[in-house]
């Protein structure tokens, strides 16, 4: 599915207000605040003062369940430039990201 994309102009600022689904395990660790970053494929843009707009979605029923968050996004990294470690090292480990306060 792609994501859903509008833009809008505030304060003379282009941002963009962007709906994904998120699975309900993840979807209660973000509602309860534990969860303060998302891990996505980079198949769209998105700029720190953007809004993500997430919504639950039960991948058993394939459905949303009606609940919503937006969330500004404050910082975007991508890993496609990043050269730190080695392809080999990356398919040995993967990723991880470490949120913290």
């Amino acid at each position: 599915m792609e994501p859903i994309i509008t833009c809008t102009n505030r304060n003379m600022n282009s941002t963009k207000s962007i709906e994904k689904k998120v699975w309900p395990e993840y979807f209660q660790k973000i509602l309860d605040g534990v969860k303060t970053y998302e891990l996505r494929l980079a198949d769209f843009q998105c700029n720190p003062g953007d809004t993500l707009v997430l919504q639950e979605w039960d991948p058993n029923t394939k459905e949303y369940t009606g609940r919503k968050l937006e969330k500004t996004v404050t910082y975007v990294g991508k890993t496609k430039d990043l050269s730190f470690w080695s392809k080999e090292e990356i398919e040995e480990y993967g990723y991880q990201i470490i949120a913290f306060k």
